[in-house]
């Protein structure tokens, strides 16, 4: 089975969103492998997490916003579970994402000097999913 990781991110467990997500998971037949609420998280895992894009200029509001508030982090499989959580989430951006996906119903498009507020994350390749799994979950 391929495993994926995902957050729901500070807009959607502020907005009371959590519940809808995790049904919809389990609606397209995804099995919840771990399933954490976590109600900090730190400057220095957003930033390991979000490597390729510490450098860019845009990046301080995304760690900002990430950093904000509790998220949910979980571990998702299933057969092709990377590629159709993907689908199901919706384009980044939320003016892009089809009504119907996790973006398209719920995200919000960022003002001036904002993160977008795309409600999750999920792992674009079976590299990041490793990646992402080993940082979010390590064995300590």
């Amino acid at each position: 089975m391929e495993q994926t990781f995902f957050i729901i991110k500070p807009d959607g467990v502020k907005r009371g969103l959590v519940g809808e997500i995790l049904q919809r998971m389990e609606q397209r037949g995804f099995k919840l492998e771990k399933l954490e609420l976590r109600s900090t998280v730190s400057e220095a895992l957003i930033d390991q997490h979000y490597q390729d894009l510490v450098e860019k200029s845009f990046y301080p509001p995304i760690r900002q916003f990430m950093t904000s508030g509790p998220v949910v982090v979980g571990i998702l499989s299933g057969p092709k579970v990377i590629e159709t959580w993907r689908t199901m989430m919706g384009a980044t951006r939320p003016e892009e994402a089809l009504p119907g996906t996790i973006r398209g119903d719920f995200a919000k498009a960022a003002g001036d000097n904002q993160a977008i507020q795309n409600v999750v994350h999920g792992s674009d390749s079976e590299e990041s999913a490793k990646r992402e799994i080993a940082l979010w979950f390590e064995e300590k």
